[in-house]
Order: C-alpha cells, then sequence, then structure tokens
C-alpha cells in the first residue's frame, strides 16, 4: 500500500509539473506554477521560511517523501531506472561520504559567492529544468506542430504551429549530458545521483535521520532472503545487519513490498537495529554538520527556411547587438539581484509567449535568464515570468506596474537605419513604441526636406524592444535596447 501511494503521488506530482514547463500556451501556469514554488532550493531563495520549515517538518515525520514525491528530478530517477529489467539488480553500498558532504560545500560555497554556474549546476530541480525546457519542450513543440499540419489538411484549427528554434547552444549540450548521466546512473544503481551529489538531498538526510516514522525490522521475521537489499533503489538497507541508513532513504516502499515475510513495517518509534557503537560521535557530527548547513542556507538565501520577401529576396535573420549591460526582465529589481537569487531552472524561458527571454551566454551567469528581441518582444501587458518565478528572482507584478518599469533604453544607430541606408521611408519605431517614447523627427531641423528619422525620449522609454524587434534593419537593427542594471520607475 505504501508503494503504491507513494507511486500515484509521485505521477501526479512529476507529470502535472513536467506540462508547467512544457506548456506554451501559456494556460497552464495559472493552476500549476504553485509546483514549482514548493520545491525546496527555490523556496530558500525566496526567503519561504514557512515552506521551508513545512518541508522539513514533513521530513522529520515521514523521512525524505520530498525526494521520492515532489522533487521532479527524483522521480524522474525512478524512470530511468525501470529501463533496466533485470529484477533484484540493486546491493547495498555504504554511503560515499568523501563525495557526498564536499559536493554540499562546494555547492554552498558557489551560492554564496556568487558562481551562478556551478550552483545552477549542481541544483536538482534546475538540472530538470533544463532537461525540460531545452529537450522535451522542443521535442513537444515538434509533436504539436505535426499536428497542426494534420489538422490543417482537414482544414482544423484545433492546433497552431508554434516556433521551434535555439535558445542557447552551451546550456542545451549542458541538458543533454545531465541527462545522459542520470541515465546511467540510474540505470545502474537507482538513486546514486539523489544520495551522492545532490546537495538537497544531502541536506534534507540530516533531518531525516531523526524521522518520526521509519522502514523498521522485524528480526524475528526476517530470513535475510536479500529482497530488501536487492530491490532497495537507494542501495541503503544492509539485511545481514538489519539496519537501515534512513539519511539514504526515500521511502519509496519497494523494500516493503518486495519482502515476503512482512519483516519489514513503516511505523513510529526507534526500530530494532544493531547500530554502531559510535553513535554519540557521529550524533556530535551531524549537529556540527547541521547547523553548518542551516547557516550557509540562511547566507544563500541573501545573496530555417530561409525567408523570402515577395519571393525576390531573402530576409537575413537579426543579429543580436552587444548590449554592454544584460536586460532583465521585469520584476527583477536589478542584474544584481538576479544574479544573487535565480536558480537557473529555465521556468520562466520556457513559459515566455514572446520568445524574449533565452539562457545568458556568460559563464558566470550561464543559464540565468536574459533578454534579446530577434524572435519578439516584452509585451507590456505580459506579466508571466514573474508569476511563475519561484525563487522571488523576478517578483510577481501586475500589468500596470509592469508599464511603468524601465528596464533599459533604446538607442539609435544611425548608420544602420534604411532612412539613410536605402533612403526609404520607415517609422517603424515610432509606430509601434507602446510608451510613445519615439517621434520621427527631421534629420536636420533647418531642412524640410531631409528625411525622417527617429528621436528617442529615454524618460518614457520602458526598454520592451518593441522598436528593436520591428526595425527593418538586418542583419542589425538601426534601434537596440540597453539595459540598466538596476530598474528605474517612470
Amino acid at each position: 500500500m505504501l508503494r503504491k501511494i507513494r507511486t500515484i503521488l509521485a505521477a501526479v506530482f512529476f507529470v502535472l509539473i513536467t506540462l508547467l514547463f512544457l506548456d506554451f500556451t501559456g494556460t497552464l501556469h495559472h493552476w500549476l506554477s504553485w509546483m514549482a514554488k514548493i520545491q525546496f532550493l527555490p523556496a530558500v531563495m525566496a526567503l519561504n521560511l514557512v515552506l521551508v520549515l513545512t518541508l522539513i517538518a514533513l521530513t522529520l515525520i515521514f523521512g525524505r517523501i520530498y525526494c521520492s514525491i515532489i522533487c521532479p528530478l527524483g522521480v524522474f530517477q525512478d524512470i530511468l531506472a525501470r529501463f533496466h529489467r533485470k529484477k533484484n539488480k540493486y546491493s547495498y553500498s555504504k554511503e560515499v561520504r568523501w563525495l557526498r558532504y564536499p559536493v554540499l560545500v562546494v555547492f554552498v560555497i558557489a551560492g554564496v559567492a556568487g558562481i551562478g554556474f556551478l550552483f545552477q549546476l549542481l541544483a536538482p530541480y534546475s538540472s530538470y529544468g533544463r532537461i525540460a525546457t531545452m529537450i522535451f519542450q522542443p521535442l513537444w513543440k515538434l509533436g504539436n506542430n505535426l499536428l497542426a499540419m494534420v489538422a490543417e489538411h482537414y482544414e482544423s484549427y484545433a492546433f497552431y504551429s508554434v516556433d521551434t528554434w535555439m535558445r542557447s547552444l552551451p546550456v542545451l549540450i549542458i541538458a543533454a549530458v545531465t541527462l545522459v548521466a542520470l541515465f546511467i546512473l540510474a540505470w545502474r544503481g537507482g538513486r546514486t545521483y539523489c544520495n551522492t551529489i545532490c546537495p538537497v538531498g544531502t541536506i534534507l538526510s540530516f533531518f531525516a535521520r531523526f524521522s518520526w516514522l521509519k522502514i523498521s525490522f522485524d528480526e524475528d521475521k526476517c530470513r535475510n532472503c536479500s529482497l530488501c537489499s536487492k530491490n532497495c533503489k537507494a542501495a541503503c538497507i544492509d539485511y545481514k545487519t538489519h539496519t537501515v541508513d534512513y539519511s539514504r532513504c526515500v521511502v519509496c516502499g519497494n523494500c516493503i513490498d518486495n519482502c515476503k515475510f512482512g519483516a519489514l513495517k513503516y511505523k513510529a518509534g526507534k526500530p530494532v537495529s544493531k547500530e554502531k557503537s559510535n553513535d554519540a560521535v557521529d550524533a556530535s557530527k551531524r549537529s556540527f554538520l547541521l547547523a553548518s548547513v542551516m547557516v550557509s542556507s540562511a547566507a544563500l538565501a541573501q545573496k530555417k527556411e530561409k525567408l523570402m520577401d515577395g519571393g525576390l529576396a531573402e530576409i537575413e535573420d537579426k543579429v543580436a547587438p552587444k548590449r554592454q549591460t544584460p536586460l532583465t526582465p521585469p520584476g527583477s529589481l536589478s542584474f544584481d539581484n538576479l544574479a544573487k537569487r535565480c536558480t537557473g531552472c529555465q521556468l520562466c524561458i520556457s513559459e515566455c509567449p514572446n520568445q524574449v527571454l533565452r539562457p545568458s551566454s556568460d559563464l558566470i551567469h550561464l543559464m540565468q535568464p536574459t533578454m534579446s528581441y530577434e524572435h519578439g518582444y516584452c509585451r507590456p501587458e505580459c506579466t508571466r515570468c514573474s508569476e511563475v518565478c519561484p525563487a522571488g528572482a523576478i517578483q510577481k507584478i501586475d500589468k500596470p506596474e509592469k508599464t511603468s518599469i524601465q528596464i533599459g533604453h533604446a538607442v539609435w544607430i544611425k548608420k544602420n537605419c534604411v532612412v539613410l541606408t536605402d533612403e526609404v521611408e520607415c517609422g517603424n519605431c515610432a509606430r509601434h513604441c507602446p510608451s510613445g517614447a519615439i517621434e520621427m523627427v527631421q534629420l536636420d531641423p533647418n531642412d524640410d526636406e531631409s528625411p525622417m528619422v527617429p528621436a528617442i525620449n529615454e524618460a518614457a522609454c520602458i526598454g520592451c524592444g518593441a522598436c528593436e524587434y520591428v526595425c527593418p534593419s538586418r542583419p542589425f537593427s538601426a534601434i537596440y535596447v540597453e539595459g540598466h542594471e538596476v530598474h528605474r520607475k517612470i
């Protein structure tokens, strides 16, 4: 029964949070964005003390059910492990302390020191977010586009085609390597990643040792058949000594389900087991490590096809300009705030309906969201990224508030403007500016015959990028948006 309940809950959580990343219609986040916000690390980064304490309390009561039910990467490991069809494939192994705890230390130091790349690389929820955004969502979109082609053939509009493009090659490679590594580890050893590398799993393991409900042996019923150890995906059950390493047990229920003699129970109270004689020393070590992790966590929280013009000329793709200051989404407050609190989960990127957000290519901030306007612009009425961000890196804003946030300002590049290079009338930037910050004026105020060029009122510009997106100049726009390190109110 325990295994069935756990499996059903895990399946529901996993499917729904995966759909949150796959959805490109902008509908599911209204109901499912809370699933990203109950993840442990985003809750720490969002300073959501109530949620963090709730997850710790759940661990103290039930054990590491967070890892087996709520964490999508944990459940994903179970799915990958099922590709190995051999029965009774696991065996007991000792905790790999020489790797487990140094990884946690590196993770905490990376977070405190602002080494975003290393911090996000080790974060479990962020790792799954990259896989879902960079690999699963494009496949999902391609499947949708295939259905759209079939529907169009039958004159149906049940589906519509959406653009699929490479957001970031480095992040795609990281996601692919992570997926392959997870598959190998899960196929060979089940929860190896969860109990050896994952820093969140290590943090929760300190509390799981003292959980109220535990998997316990009844030595009178045990026949030492070893089925419990052979079916323990966490490799934490030693049937020879009738002991369970509760720091690694994720309460999957496999051992109870496979025990033919009823020798294992999930119950309250101190289990009957043969513990090592140096428990007092180990307890003091655990207390020291636990205190270190809590202090570190608090410190961490502070911190195509070618398009043709009328069939006559090829339309070049736009090239992103070199911005001196990167653009960050409205609600992120500043470049520094985003860098300190973002976990790089890619949820805002997967949810962006305007194709504005993509992972940064800067090594220090790799995998964190940045903005560019080659495929769209940041529409003033859209606040979806602020609604789904689970870590508080992009704080929730409403539509009126967004129209008053200045994330950057437009800059006109005279040498690129088609008005001067091709001697044609344009004015696209002025016509599409939603804040009225651009107007067309004569290049020479003293000459009534001089061409009309854009003039930018920087005080009114919000940096939405509409002007940059609609500019017909190729490959470089004649007008682009330069970011502000700290957002301003206008």
